[in-house]
């Protein structure tokens, strides 16, 4: 009778949330963003040595004051700077959906940030420089073209896998989210694995704010099958941390095994190669989220409670599938 009763609610619990989503994405849409794009790797592909004084000018943090015009002007004739600038020439032939998603996603910054600036943008080729393929600053957002070409480009050859498989298009907008959270999610207020993981847990739910239209996938950085891995396998994973105790922990090697970007986490169990990286903190995430449905507090709120404080009240049992 119980699971009767709950699937008659069940409708007007979704039709509740979706309502709310949708009053929100209703007063997002009605927020002014000034968002200004400037193609400097378009600019410097169609450049001849006479321009570079002018872009210099136009853009001076990106000309270093100790480097000479000469080398700019080699950079212009290197064969491998050329290609680069053709191969993202071909990617991003033009910016508008970019732009367009970009505008989003400061829009939903303004509406949780009312007093955000939007940063002027500035795209622009790195080298293939993916540990800083964005970088945010107080006015500037500049984004490394290079570092979004798709996973199979002839440039990541000889990169690991699990590196170039977020070398693509459909993670930028991510990207540029998680370097505004790092903006705003307060540092960890000790070194315990479990502060690590609400840290992060932070970081992914304001992104997921950020973000609506996309999945969990993206948001994660995971391929579809392993977020459904790690759906699946919450429960296992929790039992291993509590049964470990591993949550109050401040080994140092707990961060590359279950935190950091990596091919797998290691559980140094036969499941490892199954697994997704970062899995720590997906969990980290799945508290959050708990804690947010569990109490009536702002989103701004939640990012200053203590790590500990939120997992005591977060309420977290993980899923049973």
């Amino acid at each position: 009778m119980r699971k009767a009763i709950f699937l008659i609610f069940l409708p007007i619990i979704i039709f509740c949330s979706c309502e709310g989503s949708d009053k929100v994405a209703d007063e997002v849409a009605q927020i002014n963003v000034d968002l200004k794009v400037f193609r400097f790797d378009r600019e410097f592909a169609q450049a001849r040595p006479k321009d570079i004084p002018l872009l210099k000018k136009a853009y001076p943090y990106l000309f270093p004051v100790h480097y000479s015009d000469s080398i700019w002007i080699a950079k212009l004739e290197d064969t491998v700077q050329v290609e680069v600038l053709d191969e993202v020439g071909k990617s991003f032939p033009g910016f508008d959906n970019e732009q367009e998603n970009l505008e989003l996603l400061f829009k939903y910054v303004k509406y949780y940030f009312p007093k955000y600036k939007v940063p002027k943008v500035i795209t622009v080729t790195s080298d293939v420089d993916y540990n800083n393929r964005i970088i945010l600053t107080d006015s500037l957002l500049l984004i490394g073209l290079d570092n979004y070409l798709g996973a199979s480009h002839k440039f990541y050859q000889g990169i690991s896998k699990y590196i170039a498989n977020d070398l693509d298009e459909q993670y930028m907008i991510r990207d540029i989210a998680s370097a505004f959270a790092k903006t705003v999610v307060p540092s960890p207020r000790d070194r315990t694995f479990l502060s690590q993981l609400i840290y992060y847990g932070k970081e992914l739910y304001l992104m997921e704010k950020l973000m609506p239209q996309n999945t969990d996938a993206v948001t994660m950085g995971y391929a579809p099958d392993e977020l459904e891995w790690a759906n699946v396998n919450e429960e296992q994973i929790w039992r291993y941390f509590i049964e470990r105790e591993l949550l109050y922990s401040t080994n140092s090697k707990l961060g590359p095994r279950f935190l950091d970007p990596a091919p797998f986490s290691k559980f140094e169990l036969e499941l490892d190669n199954e697994s997704p990286g970062k899995i720590g903190r997906y969990l980290g995430w799945q508290i959050v989220k708990a804690f947010m449905n569990n109490n009536k507090i702002t989103l701004q709120e939640m990012l200053t409670v203590p790590e500990e404080e939120l997992f005591k009240r977060s309420g977290y049992k993980p899923r049973k599938l």
